[in-house]
């Protein structure tokens, strides 16, 4: 089981949850918690729940995994999440400045370093059905197609910040490492079958 936390209401669950049914796997359940916060909110209530499950015997099965979505954006104690997290082991799925970086690279690679709405705009210009303002999500079903190589660009983008020295500087994202770990995890399920 995936327990996400994540700092989005709508864009987020959207793209996990067509995630779910791209992975067409019954084990896998992917509990979006929206709306969670911020990325210290976030990290707490993902701790939390490791805690929780740690301590409610049987709660936590072999293979279960807690992750928290944010983005980088603004946020106070962004480093202090982090930390959270690694301490709790929760895995993280962090965006800078924002989860529509990790859109884009379904479509392109993307090295600028701009600030969220302008990447919410040029997000929308690849994806007209994609609307920050208005609260219009892309067509997430649609993105599953390309996942491998938004992976990929995703492991070069942060290459190139670590060459730059700026390992979580704009544009990066690790959400590459959320989505191999979903998929691993329903092709292993799907192999027990």
């Amino acid at each position: 089981m995936f327990i996400l936390f994540c700092e989005g209401k709508n864009t987020e669950p959207a793209y996990f949850k067509a995630l779910e049914r791209h992975c067409d796997c019954v084990v896998l359940d992917i509990q979006v918690i929206r709306a969670a916060g911020t990325p210290l909110t976030i990290a707490e209530r993902a701790s939390a729940e490791v805690r929780a499950r740690h301590t409610d015997k049987g709660s936590f099965q072999p293979g279960d995994q807690i992750w928290a979505v944010f983005d980088r954006d603004d946020h106070p104690y962004f480093d202090q999440a982090l930390k959270l997290c690694e301490k709790a082991k929760v895995g993280i799925a962090r965006s800078t400045p924002c989860f529509e970086v990790w859109l884009i690279l379904h479509y392109q690679d993307f090295h600028r370093p701009d600030g969220r709405h302008a990447v919410q705009r040029h997000l929308a210009a690849l994806s007209p059905e994609y609307d920050a303002k208005s609260g219009k999500l892309p067509d997430c079903a649609s993105l599953m197609k390309s996942l491998d190589v938004a992976e990929r660009r995703a492991e070069t983008q942060l290459q190139a910040r670590e060459t730059e020295r700026t390992p979580f500087g704009p544009p990066s994202t690790t959400v590459h490492l959320l989505t191999r770990a979903i998929r691993r995890s329903a092709s292993l399920d799907k192999k027990k079958k």
